[in-house]
């Protein structure tokens, strides 16, 4: 490993170290009710998919932080250390999170290849990172209209946040991403197509969101946004808007 390549670990961990300490200190010191710095540490650590794209150079380096989350959450999860990540009703959502970023990244993100795919792996974190967190709070809050699928029990406001925000976030990356300087190898696409991609990949995420139980849609919507916006990019790649 270079020394870029350390320092990238480097602050990858500072980083992490510093979203817990956070989240359990707005817990401790200003009784911040684990359900929100839950959602606090769970968009902080979407949110540093693009220090990784901007600290390493290799995939294989830069999916490291991630991967050593898995365990890591899995056993924060196990003996309930953090309390601001995980209380006695908490899902092991956050193990999922981590295995889905670690998976995509790992699959789609070639920065040193002639086409570099991973604006669709950083849609599908980013509407779990943005459209479930705001799916939870603002269904929490304002969820009047509950609807059940199997063992899922979800709100109608909450599953409209869901699509929103992820159509929003999903439309954003896939405009601004490819060909920028985090992924200068990606093929840029036009607003409409990144608008029609999101709409659909967003629906897609809501579905997959409303129907997976006990966490398991931190595994479920990064997978299904970005399986359905690569295959509607390959689709649409030879196709115009006037």
């Amino acid at each position: 490993m270079t020394n870029s390549d350390f320092m990238g670990l480097a602050f990858s961990y500072i980083y992490a170290i510093s979203l817990l300490i956070l989240g359990e200190g707005l817990r401790r010191l200003f009784n911040v009710q684990p359900n929100l710095t839950r959602k606090i540490i769970h968009i902080g650590a979407g949110m540093w998919i693009f220090g990784v794209l901007s600290l390493f150079n290799r995939w294989e380096i830069g999916i490291l932080p991630f991967a050593t989350f898995i365990g890591l959450n899995y056993l924060f999860y196990r003996y309930r250390i953090i309390g601001a990540m995980d209380t006695e009703d908490s899902s092991p959502g956050t193990i999922y999170f981590a295995i889905s970023v670690t998976l995509l990244f790992g699959l789609l993100w070639r920065p040193d290849s002639a086409v570099d795919n991973v604006p669709v792996a950083v849609a599908g974190v980013m509407a779990m990172t943005w459209g479930d967190a705001l799916a939870a709070l603002i269904g929490r809050r304002f969820g009047q209209h509950k609807y059940q699928v199997g063992n899922s029990v979800r709100s109608w406001e909450g599953s409209v946040a869901m699509l929103l925000a992820s159509t929003l976030a999903i439309f954003l990356v896939l405009l601004l991403l490819p060909g920028s300087s985090l992924s200068p190898l990606a093929i840029p696409v036009s607003a409409e197509k990144a608008f029609l991609i999101a709409l659909v990949s967003a629906i897609f995420a809501t579905l997959a969101e409303a129907v997976s139980p006990h966490g398991t849609d931190n595994l479920s919507v990064p997978l299904v946004t970005t399986g359905v916006a690569w295959l509607m990019m390959q689709g649409l790649s030879n196709f115009e808007f006037s």
